[in-house]
């Protein structure tokens, strides 16, 4: 099963991590598991190259583990409100066409969302 969290800040997604292999095929011949790394590299692309944000991103292919982050997404880091916006909205779509897909590969994704609290706010 491949594991998703999507973190959002205020309301906003910046930050998603993904973790396992789907066992919908076997490996090297895994139809969604290919969909899925593809969409992947999409949205990092789109991000890093498309919209120009800058990004952090972590993969170690040996436990099939990314973790993505765009700073660009949140206000205390990014002023340009086109590239915020931008930058959110791609990552927002990607955790809605994961959403969508669980309704015929929920035995194979695992897809949840954390808000996380503004670090300036105190508890």
């Amino acid at each position: 099963m491949t594991r998703f969290v999507f973190y959002k800040r205020n309301g906003v997604f910046y930050k998603f991590t993904e973790h396992g292999h789907t066992g919908f095929g076997d490996e090297g011949s895994d139809v969604l598991c290919a969909a899925v790394s593809a969409m992947t590299m999409l949205v990092m692309n789109i991000l890093e190259v498309s919209i120009a944000s800058t990004i952090d991103y972590r993969i170690d292919e040996d436990n099939t583990d990314i973790e993505l982050v765009a700073k660009d997404a949140l206000p205390e880091y990014c002023d340009d409100e086109f590239k915020r916006r931008a930058t959110a909205a791609v990552i927002e779509g990607y955790f809605y066409q994961l959403n969508d897909m669980l309704e015929d590969y929920y035995d194979y994704l695992d897809v949840n969302e954390v808000e996380e609290c503004d670090p300036d706010e105190k508890q």
